[in-house]
């Protein structure tokens, strides 16, 4: 992963005071937890009683823990900006939008046993670390994958992203038009840029982070011609697989964990990473600036780096856990066949989320993310 150019603000931090005084030392819990997580990532077995890690992790630390769930990363920016949350488990096109708006602190690594654990692709990884101080401990990482309906497809699954970009007719004899959703969050435009870089070279893409204007005006025409298709734009996982099972959706942008459970109820479901390569998410477990519990914060990190948590998390997921030993180690219900599968050796073929800035690597001038709020709300709405 090329290292991010990020944004003046950020810049800014270096020699400004930012670090902030660590704590040098874990104490006893404070009795409570209060974490900001992705729909899935934080299991107490009332989804599946076969996955559940937070039970065990209260009896010994003492400290209850509370989740709030949230189903974008805007959403998660918003309720750390509120403040009275411990945690969050942000991906890279939040990280640092809260790096920046001070709204998570520096971790002291040293408190932390299990950090030299820590796949050493993560360890430093731009999207948590500034100016060399760490803001997370890695969580979990994976693709954004298309997932299909089985049934709908027959025997010819798609090989590309354009059964949710334009129309077709599908192996069912009918189009796709009313049958496809997109992602209900500004960061859906990398995955049109992502597929304008495969499909339209002359453009010059070469992040779907880093737009200039014409390649931005090309991502929003792709998403605008999208709408067309669309028969929702989903942001919650439970709406999008009831959508899937009774509102006859049949391709979808998706991630691992709604594939999984439907398979395991049975349903005509898989998944794919199309030809044209795919966006993803590296997650991290930020502390809050204000974090009112944080010797529990600190004993949930060490915790949430666990190799039989990380195993199962995977598994639960369909992710890549961000300790390798919880592929191997059969501490958790993963193995290396699970890991493989789920692409732990296509870090490199992954475009992270990341944050869109005005500097940016590749061209110097970039359109950065509070243009990619509005406008997506303008393509949402068919301007």
């Amino acid at each position: 992963m090329k290292k991010l150019l990020i944004s003046t603000t950020i810049l800014a931090f270096a020699g400004t005071g930012l670090a902030q005084a660590q704590m040098t030392e874990v104490g006893p819990g404070e009795g409570q937890l209060d974490i900001v997580a992705w729909p899935g990532y934080i299991e107490r077995g009332e989804t599946d009683a076969a996955f559940d890690w937070v039970t065990k992790f209260e009896e010994a630390s003492g400290c209850k823990v509370n989740v709030k769930t949230a189903n974008t990363s805007d959403e998660m920016v918003a309720l750390m900006n509120e403040g009275g949350f411990d945690l969050v488990t942000a991906s890279g096109d939040a990280s640092l939008r809260l790096i920046a708006g001070k709204r998570v602190q520096p971790i002291n690594v040293d408190l932390i046993p299990s950090w030299s654990t820590v796949d050493d692709r993560l360890k430093d990884a731009a999207w948590h670390t500034v100016n060399g101080e760490h803001f997370g401990t890695p969580y979990m990482w994976g693709p954004n994958v298309l997932m299909y309906n089985t049934e709908a497809f027959g025997d010819s699954p798609p090989t590309s992203w354009n059964v949710v970009f334009e129309e077709v007719t599908l192996a069912d004899g009918k189009s796709n038009k009313g049958r496809v959703q997109a992602y209900d969050g500004p960061i859906h435009i990398a995955d049109a840029a992502n597929y304008l870089m495969f499909h339209k070279p002359e453009l010059g893409i070469t992040s779907p982070y880093e737009l200039n204007q014409e390649q931005y005006d090309a991502a929003l025409n792709l998403l605008r011609g999208q709408r067309e298709l669309v028969n929702r734009y989903w942001h919650d996982a439970f709406i999008q697989m009831d959508d899937f099972k009774n509102e006859g959706v049949v391709a979808s942008g998706s991630w691992p964990f709604q594939v999984n459970i439907m398979q395991g109820e049975g349903q005509p479901i898989a998944s794919v990473v199309p030809e044209e390569g795919a966006t993803g998410w590296a997650d991290t477990t930020m502390m809050h600036v204000d974090a009112p519990h944080p010797n529990c914060a600190y004993l949930w990190m060490e915790h949430s780096l666990a190799s039989n948590l990380q195993s199962d998390l995977s598994v639960w997921f369909g992710a890549n856990p961000s300790v390798p030993a919880a592929c191997t180690d059969g501490r958790g219900m993963q193995t290396a066949e699970g890991c493989t599968k789920n692409g732990l050796d296509d870090f490199e073929k992954i475009k992270f989320w990341t944050t869109p800035v005005s500097s940016c690597a590749s061209q110097g001038e970039c359109v950065p993310y509070y243009r990619w709020v509005s406008d997506y709300i303008g393509v949402i709405g068919g301007r």
